[in-house]
């Protein structure tokens, strides 16, 4: 094997351009081996753009799919609320619930009780995916107890001992429970917690519907009170959470009750749903640009029988539901 010295002198006998040739000959694969490298270090520096641009791409698939999950919540939960319009006899009831964000607290119940109607209004504590849970199992309890026959005084008292046993989790509950007897007019309830709903007379009175107890879920037992009005023709019910009448404007007004009754009164057709759209419509003028702070629920009851005849609505038959995709 030539030593160092033996090979560098063998290198300087060589002809000058012979060795120019030699290194001609060797630059395109120098040349190839650098851009090799440069391709490579390109490469790694685009590695970290391109794992981000797949992560963003996996993120809005997931978001998406979330949307989606929470949309058919929502519609499931419309499912089990009342439907927008359902009549009994002579009796028109309309109802709606929104949601602050995606999934609602608030509810509202109409049940089937054979002879008898069950109305229920509700409001959970707290918004979004926490009270929307909620929902489910209340309206269940509701279901349950008011369906059992029970007076809904007594409805709601084993409603409350059944949210108690389960705290700290379970929310605190304002639940407006009512059976409606179309034949009769008669309406018995008890409101725990709710706003007092309002009864608009035929005859321009307005009456509160307060009797009841406190919020469901606050202490472990509680005494609730029953009572009782009579809905005659051309009266109205309206029963709703306090999303509606705590509807605020820019000037930090609330829409309040008197805003609820004004815009009650104002339609010229009445009819349950006319009443309904009439009241959410002048919460919404009365609110502007500024954004709902709350979810709401809201069921208007009209007896639309005649005012000439002489019994206040009509005989037992089958409560007609009209459902609608709101």
């Amino acid at each position: 094997m030539e030593t160092n010295c033996q090979l560098f002198e063998h290198t300087a006998k060589r002809d000058p351009h012979a060795l120019l040739a030699d290194w001609q000959h060797l630059r395109p694969g120098i040349g190839s081996a650098a851009s090799g490298y440069s391709c490579v270090a390109s490469s790694r520096q685009d590695e970290p753009e391109r794992i981000l641009e797949e992560q963003l791409v996996a993120l809005q698939r997931e978001h998406s799919e979330l949307l989606r999950a929470v949309s058919a919540a929502a519609q499931a939960q419309r499912k089990l609320c009342a439907p927008g319009e359902a009549r009994r006899g002579k009796f028109e009831i309309a109802s709606e619930i929104f949601a602050v964000r995606h999934l609602s607290g608030d509810f509202s119940l109409l049940l089937d009780l054979g002879v008898a109607t069950g109305l229920a209004v509700g409001d959970i504590a707290g918004k979004g995916l926490t009270a929307g849970l909620w929902l489910a199992h209340l309206t269940g309890l509701v279901r349950i107890h008011l369906g059992s026959g029970l007076d809904p005084a007594e409805a709601v008292a084993v409603i409350n001992r059944e949210l108690w046993k389960m705290r700290p989790e379970s929310p605190m509950v304002a639940l407006f429970l009512g059976r409606l007897d179309a034949r009769h007019g008669e309406l018995i309830y008890s409101n725990a917690g709710q706003p007092a709903p309002a009864v608009l007379r035929d005859d321009g009175r307005v009456e509160s519907l307060d009797a009841g107890g406190p919020m469901l879920g606050a202490v472990p037992v509680a005494s609730f009170a029953s009572g009782r009005v009579v809905l005659a023709p051309g009266d109205t019910l309206i029963s709703y959470s306090d999303g509606i009448v705590e509807c605020r404007n820019s000037r930090g007004e609330e829409f309040g009750v008197e805003g609820l009754v004004k815009a009650g009164r104002r339609v010229g057709w009445p009819s349950a749903a006319n009443i309904l759209f009439s009241v959410l419509g002048a919460a919404q003028d009365f609110a502007g640009v500024c954004p709902r702070e709350d979810d709401l629920a809201l069921m208007v009851v009209r007896n639309n029988g005649d005012r000439t005849s002489s019994g206040v609505g009509s005989s037992s038959e089958p409560m007609q539901l009209e459902r609608e995709e709101r």
